[in-house]
């Protein structure tokens, strides 16, 4: 397959629409062999039509233009499919491609035709057969939607490809396809075009695909505060403001309204390196900047710019910098924690219970269930309690029907399950009793050395799922956590062995509820401790 993607836009190769349309292509290259001509009209000869019409009477088929097209008409005639990648310009084309178009005049002959697609009133006959050719126009535009803006584009394409004899993408807010800070968006937008050029290869473009490229970037007030805002011009005198002033109202438009809990927050946000200072208000409906009248913050930020803007830009990872001390944060750490929440979508995640896999979660419960049940069904009759563990971890599999493991949870079943039958075989309780509180230890113990941690294993779906654990400061939490409850449970095993299960029955038991309201504690003071520079 032969594909012509003509670039008309007067950006050349930093066109914002010509990012879609190499998506596109790619997705079309997934399912058919493709010969790609990409042809920059910007940096091409490509004079504007004279209107002589020499290319009718006196040399026919050929423009009398000597210019570059001359070899462009030709890689018109060997495409199967033509892509049209432009910006909308004053609701149509830029003046570049609307003189490519112009000057495609010599592959129509001067005789009248009538149309049978229903188009205007008149036509003119081809002078090729263009038949078999397929047409694709990708743009973007600069109102947050496109909706509505491209009628003057449509009807044009109308008379030159005929009525519904090409396929469209065109995307509104399309300058936020040049900001770094937004990649993560754009990107989702981006593999979006890249499935739709697949689909397109195999037929057509589905209704889910093209609902979810029918779908805003981001809302309109969102978007039109961004775009306002990244023009570095005040707002009230038309003067150029501060590059660090503009980039945080930039940060301020992201704000997610419905993220709002009820409590009115202050982010002050100061960068070290230019000595400016700001405050977000995130309020119910808005996130407002102030740069004077300031109040006691609840979270501030001591940042150099220029490490902000990278981490904006996604150059360097947020939380690998925060454990780095590039910058630190004092104050409410929840807000950090929350970030994303505030700042890193339009909408936020739903309430509901996360899903994985097409099962829920995992859950710690599950892991400690059969322990607990151990300790529990012992001690209350070393006879029976064996038989019972069994039972249970018999129908543990059940839950992983509805339910993802872990490798612990695994781990957790099996060990309790060849206790208790060790335990019923030898007719003994109690060595096994003091084992399996060895056994639990040395699950935690071991975990700290391996790429996810026992706790990290459970929590990570509250933090981003596996990308927490990029994240140093929580892997360096639950590390602290996991080695923590090793240690304990070793101890305790010792302390068993020494003075027995009976008498320390009331250990058994104070010392992991104090462990756990320490970890409670520990798993927002440490990130914090660490946020604000303290080693």
């Amino acid at each position: 397959m032969n594909v012509l993607l003509i670039n008309g836009s007067p950006k050349g190769e930093k066109s914002n629409s010509l990012q879609l349309a190499e998506a596109f292509v790619q997705g079309l290259g997934e399912e058919k062999q493709v010969q790609l001509d990409t042809v920059t009209l910007s940096s091409l000869q490509v004079g504007a039509c004279k209107g002589c019409f020499c290319c009718w009477n006196k040399t026919p088929g050929r423009c009398v233009i000597r210019d570059d097209m001359e070899q462009l008409l030709q890689k018109v005639l060997q495409a199967d499919v033509i892509i049209y990648s432009f910006p909308l310009y004053y609701f149509n084309v830029p003046g570049i491609l609307k003189n490519f178009i112009d000057r495609q005049l010599p592959m129509v002959l001067p005789f009248m035709a009538d149309r049978e697609d229903g188009v205007g009133s008149g036509s003119h006959e081809a002078r090729y057969d263009l038949s078999r050719k397929k047409y694709v126009l990708i743009s973007t535009c600069g109102f947050y939607s496109a909706r509505g803006n491209y009628d003057s584009v449509l009807s044009m394409f109308d008379h030159i490809c005929g009525k519904d004899n090409y396929e469209t993408i065109f995307c509104g807010q399309g300058e936020l396809f040049r900001v770094k800070e937004l990649r993560s968006r754009t990107g989702e937008y981006l593999s979006q075009v890249q499935q739709a050029g697949k689909e397109w290869a195999k037929g057509g473009i589905t209704a889910s695909t093209r609902n979810a490229l029918d779908t805003l970037l981001y809302p309109k007030d969102v978007f039109e505060k961004m775009a306002d805002a990244s023009w570095g011009v005040s707002k009230e005198d038309g003067q150029k403001e501060d590059e660090s002033l503009s980039f945080t109202r930039q940060m301020a438009a992201l704000y997610n309204p419905e993220s709002f809990d009820g409590k009115r927050r202050v982010l002050e946000m100061h960068y070290t390196d230019l000595d400016k200072t700001y405050q977000l208000f995130l309020e119910k409906d808005q996130c407002r900047v102030v740069t004077e009248g300031f109040e006691t913050a609840d979270t501030r930020i001591h940042t150099p710019f220029t490490v902000w803007q990278q981490i904006a830009r996604g150059e360097i990872r947020g939380d690998a910098a925060l454990a780095k001390q590039m910058y630190r944060v004092d104050g409410d750490f929840s807000l950090m924690i929350g970030w994303d929440r505030y700042f890193g979508s339009s909408t936020p995640a739903a309430p509901t219970e996360e899903k994985t896999k097409g099962k829920r979660k995992p859950q710690l419960s599950t892991f400690l269930l059969p322990f607990i049940a151990l300790w529990s069904a012992w001690s209350i009759s070393p006879e029976s309690g064996p038989w019972v563990t069994l039972f249970l971890c018999a129908l543990m599999p059940l839950l992983s029907l509805f339910q993802q493991f872990t490798r612990y949870d695994i781990m957790s079943v099996s060990c309790v399950s060849l206790l208790s039958g060790l335990s019923l075989v030898t007719e003994k309780t109690m060595p096994f009793l003091v084992v399996s509180y060895l056994a639990f230890g040395l699950m935690w113990l071991i975990s700290v050395f391996t790429k996810e941690p026992l706790c990290a294993a459970y929590v990570k779906y509250n933090y981003g799922g596996e990308d927490a654990l990029q994240n140093p400061l929580f892997m360096n939490t639950n590390r602290i956590l996991a080695a923590l409850w090793g240690i304990l449970y070793v101890v305790l095993a010792g302390l068993n062995g020494i003075f027995g299960p009976e008498s320390m029955a009331v250990v058994n038991y104070v010392a992991p509820a104090a462990a756990g309201v320490f970890t409670g504690w520990f798993e927002k003071w440490h990130p914090a401790h660490v946020a604000a520079g303290k080693k």
